[in-house]
């Protein structure tokens, strides 16, 4: 852009490059804009490129802390956008990864996550277990470090960030293996029930979305999806699942999945109720599971893949729980 603006300036007209990557959340974007973490902006090392930083940090200082505003040079700044989202990436993949170790072992992920959060060193921010991340962001701006890494000569670099994305993959065909084993080692014509659409809750954006990738494993093991998300509109799910179909049409998609009014009308005749959102309204403190569950086949199972319900409250009424995570080998139903 630089180069540009030099080769087509008019005489005694200079304009300089300023980085100033967004750091907002989907679903909390104007709370972030006007309580960032930080503001970061990027600058040529040379007076002019400072000069230019200085007029951007004092736009930002009418509602953002002086120690709040970090001015950095121009690579640093691209790069901290990039890393930051890396890291949080990572910290779910590897507490994904853990997932995998405690439902073999016996052990409790939430437990486990619990008891490292409390290290002041660690935290407890972005430990949930889940059966995947999904955005805009985190995948795509891992895979830009990746094909920087790549460029740079740097192929272990760029093989450890990789690891991040295939664990985010192998943590949903994992989900999807354990939902096959539990419904007796087949889906086909079996109903499932896929509540929530969208990356994570509180929006209605679907892009790589752990939803859209279940969704595809189902179809593929010749299940019945239905699908209820309180937000996302039809015609984006069906974009979605034409997107991921392997050139199948929206006519032969819809011969297997079928997009629910209410949670009650994706469980009904349902063998398997699959969390794929942590929406609130599937909370068991929130929706009628008794109630969903006399409109189920029996047995009726619910896996978990946000690790939002109470597994002994499930359990009560009926319900076979498997949960991302946590072991079901001492519940007598393996």
């Amino acid at each position: 852009m630089r180069k540009i603006l030099e080769a087509n300036g008019k005489p005694g007209v200079h304009f300089d490059i300023l980085s100033n990557p967004e750091f907002l959340a989907e679903g909390t974007a104007i709370g972030d804009l006007f309580n960032p973490d930080r503001v970061l902006i990027g600058s040529l090392d040379t007076p002019a490129g400072k000069s230019a930083a200085r007029s951007l940090v004092d736009v930002y200082a009418n509602w953002v802390k002086p120690d709040q505003i970090i001015t950095t040079n121009l690579w640093s700044s691209e790069l901290s956008k990039l890393v930051a989202n890396a890291l949080l990436a990572q910290r779910i993949s590897s507490i994904n990864a853990i997932s995998a170790i405690c439902e073999a072992t016996g052990a409790d992920v939430d437990e486990v996550a619990y008891a490292c959060g409390l290290d002041a060193r660690i935290g407890p921010k972005f430990l949930k277990a889940s059966v995947g991340f999904g955005g805009s962001c985190f995948q795509k701006d891992i895979l830009n470090l990746v094909y920087l890494s790549e460029s740079l000569h740097l192929p272990e670099v760029a093989a450890y960030w990789k690891q991040v994305v295939d664990i985010n993959e192998y943590q949903k065909n994992r989900f999807t293996k354990r939902i096959i084993s539990s419904l007796f080692n087949t889906l086909t014509n079996k109903r499932i029930a896929l509540f929530g659409f969208a990356f994570k809750k509180d929006t209605g954006d679907t892009r790589e979305s752990a939803a859209i990738t279940l969704c595809q494993y189902f179809r593929e093991e010749k299940a019945k999806v239905a699908i209820y998300d309180p937000k996302v509109e039809e015609n984006q799910i069906w974009y979605d699942l034409q997107e991921v179909g392997q050139g199948a049409s929206l006519e032969t998609i819809k011969q297997q999945v079928e997009i629910a009014a209410d949670p009650f009308a994706a469980a009904e005749g349902a063998d398997a109720i699959v969390i794929a959102t942590e929406w609130d309204m599937f909370k068991d403190s929130n929706l009628d599971y008794e109630k969903l569950y006399s409109v189920m086949n029996k047995p009726a199972f619910v896996f978990d893949g946000r690790l939002i319900v109470d597994r002994a409250k499930l359990e009560a009424i009926g319900f076979k729980v498997e949960q991302i995570g946590k072991s079901t080998r001492d519940q007598g139903y393996e």
